[in-house]
C-alpha cells in the first residue's frame, strides 16, 4: 500500500511538473496515464479453471528541453501491476521505476555529445512465487542500478538515436542486508572465518565500462505505434566479454482516444545475476524474459 501511495504521489508531482512547463517555449512535456485491465471468470465450467483478474497502472512522461545547439531529453517510466488467481494471495506482474535524463550539445547536423544518467528500480517487494511466496527477493532498491557518462548520439529524426558512452560508470544498490549477504544481483557474498564471524557484504557494486543505448518509436499502421529500446553494457574490469543486455518492447493498438490493447515485452541477459535450481544449487545467469497483453484505459495530457 505505501508503494502504491507511492506511485500515485510520484504521478501528481510529475503532472504539476508538466502543467508548470507546458507554459515555458523551451520545453515540451508529454504525459500518458493508463490502467490495463485482463479478467476471466468461470461459473459451475466442467473443464474447470480459476477466476483471475489482473491489473496493471503504468504512467510514463517525456519533458524535453531544448534551446539553441542544446537539448535536455527526460523520460520516466513507472508501473507497477499485480494479479489476483482465485483465492490466493495477489501476485506481481509488473513492477518498474526507469528515469532516464540525457543532456545533448549539438556538434553537427544529427550528432551531439552527451552525458546520460539512468536510475532503474522497483516499487514493491518481489518473491519467487515457484518457490513460495514469503522470502523475499527484490524490493525498493533491492536492486537498484544508476548509471552515468559522457558519450555521442547520433539522431537523425524524430524516431530515432543511438547514444555511445565508452566511459560509463554504473552501480549497482542492494539495500537489504540479507540479500546482499547472499551475493544478490552480482555483489560479493558475505565471508565467515574460521572462528565463525561473519564480514557483511558491501551494498552497493562499482562497474565501469561502455554502453549502447539505441531507440526507435513511430507509427507503422493507421492506430498502430510501436516503440523499442536497447540497451547494452559491457563491464571493463570484469569480463566484458559478457554483454548486459536489456530490450523492451512496446506495441499500442489505439480503439478510440482513451481505450487501446497494450502488447508489452522485456528482455534481459545480465551474468552477474545467478538463478538456482530446485534444489538451491546456482546453475549460472539465464534469459529473462517476459511478455503482457492487455486491455488499457489511457490518458495523454
Amino acid at each position: 500500500m505505501k508503494k502504491a501511495s507511492l506511485l500515485l504521489i510520484l504521478m501528481a508531482s510529475f503532472g504539476f511538473l508538466s502543467a508548470q512547463t507546458d507554459t515555458t517555449k523551451n520545453w515540451t512535456v508529454k504525459n500518458n496515464l493508463s490502467i490495463n485491465f485482463a479478467q476471466s471468470y468461470f461459473s459451475n465450467w466442467s473443464a474447470g479453471g480459476e477466476n483471475t483478474v489482473a491489473m496493471v497502472g503504468k504512467y510514463n512522461v517525456n519533458a524535453d528541453y531544448v534551446k539553441g545547439n542544446n537539448k535536455w531529453s527526460n523520460w520516466l517510466t513507472l508501473a507497477l501491476g499485480y494479479s489476483y488467481i482465485g483465492d490466493n494471495k495477489p501476485m506481481k506482474t509488473d513492477d518498474k521505476i526507469e528515469f532516464i535524463s540525457a543532456y545533448g550539445h549539438n556538434l553537427s547536423e544529427h550528432w551531439y555529445a552527451t552525458v546520460v544518467l539512468t536510475f532503474k528500480s522497483q516499487f514493491a517487494k518481489g518473491y519467487d512465487y515457484k518457490v513460495d511466496s514469503t522470502t523475499i527477493i527484490s524490493k525498493f532498491l533491492a536492486p537498484a542500478t544508476i548509471d552515468i557518462g559522457p558519450g555521442i548520439e547520433y539522431a537523425p529524426n524524430e524516431h530515432f538515436y543511438a547514444n555511445f558512452s565508452p566511459v560509463t560508470a554504473r552501480w549497482t544498490i542492494v539495500n537489504d542486508q540479507r540479500l546482499a549477504d547472499l551475493g544478490s544481483f552480482g555483489l560479493d557474498p558475505a565471508t565467515v572465518n574460521d572462528q565463525g564471524d561473519t564480514t557483511h557484504a558491501k551494498k552497493v557494486k562499482t562497474m565501469f565500462g561502455g554502453k549502447l543505448l539505441m531507440g526507435y518509436k513511430r507509427d507503422i499502421f493507421e492506430n498502430v505505434n510501436f516503440g523499442t529500446k536497447l540497451e547494452l553494457f559491457s563491464d571493463y574490469l570484469n569480463n566484458p566479454q559478457n554483454i548486459d543486455v536489456n530490450w523492451q518492447v512496446a506495441i499500442v493498438l489505439k480503439v478510440n482516444s482513451w481505450l487501446n490493447v497494450n502488447i508489452t515485452s522485456e528482455l534481459i541477459y545480465d551474468n552477474d545475476v545467478i538463478f538456482k535450481n530446485d534444489a538451491g544449487l546456482p546453475i549460472g545467469p539465464r534469459t529473462q524474459f517476459n511478455e503482457n497483453m492487455m486491455l488499457g484505459i489511457g490518458l495523454s495530457f
